[in-house]
């Protein structure tokens, strides 16, 4: 498919010829390109200028273009740190007028972060008014209401900027010019953190000491061929411009130095007072507010019974307060904390992708000792520009001074020739040896000026520039002698805008959450699970669930007691076990959800009983074919919604519901089969398991269980103090524990028929 460029059309005859005369053709021959090549320029087109023009900062001054030209606009208009504010709205307007045409918004948020102290490590402009707070840094006021001006530091980016130190380039619409880069007298690039998103690329540059960074481009002055470890010895690592402390290990440091990019960890501060936890420094760019919220949530979801109380404190003598108030005085604060840190962002990681605009004009993420090298060679020809620019300055002017110098040794005569010819430059020129420069000087020297033209001061002048010529050609032809002033203008400006670190480098292990078992507070409850697989939980041990409402068509199916930091295990009739934890079911006052809305149990599957103990607690599982095991509850556990898979089922057996054993030794196992036959034996006789289809346990010959004439209908473990109930519809029998003597057998043989009356079962309990 190709773009249509040939546009046709008429011409109409003119009105004084005949109207005979056809209408001659138009034709317009355009390039024509396929659609994927024109698509393929275009985008590529649009890349390149997001990376270069929008979202890269450049090595030379670290800037981005928009924040480049705000700068160089505010300098322009004047606003010089010892200025007076101006309203944001003029600088805005100008950028875009003359420099940047797009958006307002967006121009003045750049201008906006380039003065929050709490952004920026080194602020570029001195706001006035409502810039935000590190709370919300975007409630910052419109750009009507604030004033701003330059920022004392932003004196080392402009400084040198009319000394021919960089080249100027056309605006937008050629109407202005504006410089491509600003002379910046310190490795910007590092000193302030830099976020961007470009097509295909990103970058994240951290902050540094500027006395740091100073000091080690010192040192590589020196000592071009430094190491990274030469220079880690003056780069302890980033500073933000907060106070939290920086957490991650020297060798992760090091190796985001030596590739370009990793990753840091900052955790907050904090002390103790009293009973209280006082938050005193929070990561870079985390709100206090996000802080408390985040909190908030954990103690609303039941995530944080440790903490009883918020507050935040914060005012102007202390930018960052929160208080943080445990519930007594016997809970851990370490641990406490460190919970805090791995669940909230009062411990953060940043992205750090050191990827730039390098002097070759192409973007590339970049070792550290690259950066400097490259900055300092940026530096140096700065330097070297600067001083050719005042050198030819220089000289310019010891011409003009040699040619005052002859028109006042010579005064009268050069009078006579300018009074008694019309074009006296070429009589002079030619009289006096001098060029068209000297001339042209001399003549436009006024009458009242002609009394200071005093040999010894112009010869005094003649002299300072002829030093400074010679010393300025001295360091030009020296690459000892310009390193020397590069560094003598490194540290003066390391003794203007120095300062101590902010985020001190703290090597500590990764924060730890607290387990959610070890969260939840241990009460008592009891769960209750429906006929038709409803569950619900009640507080307390001593809640009837015979006694609660359930659904038209639903009724009671099992019970269990424990308490609400534990897991809850579900039997399903397929023999799969469920674990759900407790704590989250729905009051037993409603009538609960189904249980199946959590979990993912088989087709058909139906829920037969629950199980709440601890891990050593042992529980019986056993089929109606009449096979069984003991299993520690700690072996069923899973976290896998489709369950654990734990009893296997002969062809046409079915699950019977967990029965609880207390104790291996004096518990005794009471199997009741479906025609009135009982057998008891210890519980220490079956085989302990975490899985399977367990041992025989009540022998029922195959044909009849095959036909379903007889199975195992019951299986019960019966404590010493205990004893068993069984109905068989209008009757029951109560069998104590002693008398289940009458009943005991080996396992697996048939058991002992129950009294007349009793060859059809019903039910089996066990009473205390």
């Amino acid at each position: 498919m190709a773009q249509k460029k040939k546009i046709t059309g008429t011409r109409r005859a003119s009105s004084k010829r005949s109207s005979s005369v056809a209408a001659a053709p138009i034709v317009e021959m355009v390039e024509e390109l396929p659609l994927s090549t024109f698509t393929e320029k275009a985008y590529l087109d649009y890349s390149m200028y997001v990376i270069l023009d929008r979202a890269l900062p450049h090595i030379g001054d670290g800037l981005k273009p928009v924040q480049r030209r705000i700068i160089y606009a505010m300098s322009e208009l004047g606003l010089s740190a010892v200025s007076k504010h101006k309203k944001s709205a003029r600088t805005v307007g100008d950028v875009l007028g003359k420099f940047h045409p797009h958006g307002d918004s967006a121009c003045y948020e750049a201008m906006v972060l380039m003065a929050q102290p709490f952004t920026y490590r080194y602020t570029l402009v001195d706001g006035q008014g409502n810039w935000g707070s590190q709370d919300d840094p975007k409630s910052f006021a419109a750009m009507r209401y604030t004033e701003s001006r330059l920022a004392k530091f932003s004196k080392t980016l402009l400084q040198e900027l009319g000394q021919g130190t960089v080249e100027f380039t056309p605006n937008f619409d050629g109407t202005l010019t504006e410089p491509s880069l600003l002379p910046s007298r310190l490795p910007h690039i590092l000193l302030n953190s830099t976020t961007g998103i470009a097509v295909g690329m990103a970058t994240d540059i951290p902050s540094h000491n500027l006395t740091e960074i100073g000091r080690a481009c010192i040192h590589l002055l020196d000592k071009p061929k430094a190491t990274l470890d030469d220079i880690l010895q003056y780069i302890e690592g980033p500073d933000f411009a907060s106070s939290a402390e920086i957490i991650s290990s020297p060798e992760d440091i090091r190796s985001m130095y030596e590739t370009g990019h990793g990753s840091l960890r900052a955790r907050a501060i904090y002390e103790v007072e009293g009973s209280d936890i006082i938050v005193t420094a929070l990561p870079y760019q985390v709100s206090g507010s996000k802080i408390l919220e985040q909190i908030a949530q954990h103690m609303n979801a039941k995530k944080l019974p440790m903490v009883e109380d918020l507050r935040d404190e914060s005012d102007h003598e202390n930018p960052t307060r929160l208080v943080i108030t445990p519930r007594s005085n016997r809970v851990d604060t370490d641990s406490l904390m460190q919970h805090l840190f791995a669940t909230t962002d009062l411990e953060r990681t940043y992205r750090v992708n050191m990827n730039m605009i390098g002097l070759n004009g192409r973007p590339q993420v970049k070792s550290l000792v690259s950066i400097l090298s490259e900055w300092l060679t940026f530096r140096v020809e700065t330097v070297r520009k600067r001083l050719q620019w005042r050198l030819s300055k220089v000289e310019k002017r010891l011409h003009l001074l040699e040619g005052l110098m002859i028109a006042y040794l010579n005064i009268d005569e050069v009078i006579a020739i300018i009074r008694n010819n019309e074009e006296p430059k070429p009589v002079l020129m030619e009289r006096f040896g001098i060029s068209d420069e000297q001339a042209e000087a001399i003549l436009e020297l006024k009458l009242r000026h002609l009394a200071q033209l005093e040999e010894m001061k112009i010869r005094g002048e003649q002299d300072a520039l002829e030093k400074e010529r010679d010393k300025l050609q001295s360091i030009l032809g020296s690459e000892r002698r310009m390193k020397t002033l590069v560094k003598n203008e490194l540290q003066e400006d390391i003794d203007t805008y120095g300062d101590e670190r902010r985020s001190p480098i703290v090597q500590r292990d990764p924060a730890q959450a607290i387990s959610e078992a070890d969260l939840i507070p241990s009460e008592p409850v009891t769960v209750v699970l429906s006929e038709r697989g409803w569950v619900r939980a009640g507080k307390g041990l001593e809640l009837d669930p015979l006694a609660l409402n359930y659904k038209a068509g639903d009724s009671f199916q099992s019970a269990a007691r424990g308490r609400s930091n534990r897991n809850a295990m579900f039997l399903d009739s397929t023999g799969r076990v469920y674990c759900v934890p407790a704590h989250g079911f729905p009051s037993a006052r409603g009538l609960g959800e189904p249980i199946s809305g959590r979990l993912k149990p088989p087709d058909g599957a139906k829920f037969l009983s629950v199980i709440m103990g601890d891990d050593d607690d042992r529980y019986l599982f056993s089929s109606t074919a009449g096979y069984g095991f003991v299993a520690r509850l700690g072996d069923l556990f899973s976290r896998n919604k489709a369950g654990k898979s734990i009893l296997s089922l002969p062809a046409g057996a079915a699950v019977l519901p967990a029965a609880a054993v207390s104790s291996l030794v004096d518990d005794k196992v009471c199997a009741i089969s479906n025609t009135g036959s009982l057998l008891s034996f210890p519980v220490g006789e079956l085989p302990e398991m975490a899985k399977g289809k367990g041992n025989k346990i009540y022998n029922i010959p195959g044909p009849k269980f095959k036909t379903g004439e007889e199975s195992m209908l019951a299986l019960v473990v019966v404590a010493p103090t205990q004893k068993l109930r069984i109905t068989s519809g209008k009757r029951h029998t109560v069998i104590k524990f002693r008398e289940l003597e009458e009943y005991t057998g080996v396992r697996g043989q048939r058991g002992r028929k129950l009294p007349r009356g009793f060859q059809k079962v019903d039910a089996v309990e066990v009473e205390s």
